[in-house]
């Protein structure tokens, strides 16, 4: 199945768990979307692999972070790790909405 379409996201932070929601295009091995989360809004560019996916996001709220995300894809879950820049990984979960 593929990756495309909406997701709603939660990323297990240290500190506070952070909702988001994406929207996901996959193309061959190119994935594109967007996430929306209430601090803010970015561009998804990345790439997908059969069920993995794997794209980088730069945030500037609350404080300027480097996120690499790396994600796998099981029919209407996500499940996966984001790295936090200098303060580690965090758990990864989706459902797709």
């Amino acid at each position: 199945m593929s990756a495309s379409g909406n997701w709603r996201i939660t990323l297990a932070t240290p500190m506070v768990p952070q909702e988001m929601n994406a929207t996901l295009q996959v193309d061959g091995e190119v994935l594109t979307g967007r996430m929306e989360s209430p601090i803010g809004s970015e561009e998804i560019n990345g790439t997908a692999n059969g069920d993995k996916l794997a794209w980088t996001a730069k945030v500037t709220k609350p404080i300027p972070l480097d996120l690499t995300f790396d994600v796998k894809v099981e029919g209407d879950t996500l499940s996966g790790s984001v790295k936090l820049g200098m303060f580690g990984n965090a758990g990864l979960a989706g459902q797709r909405v």
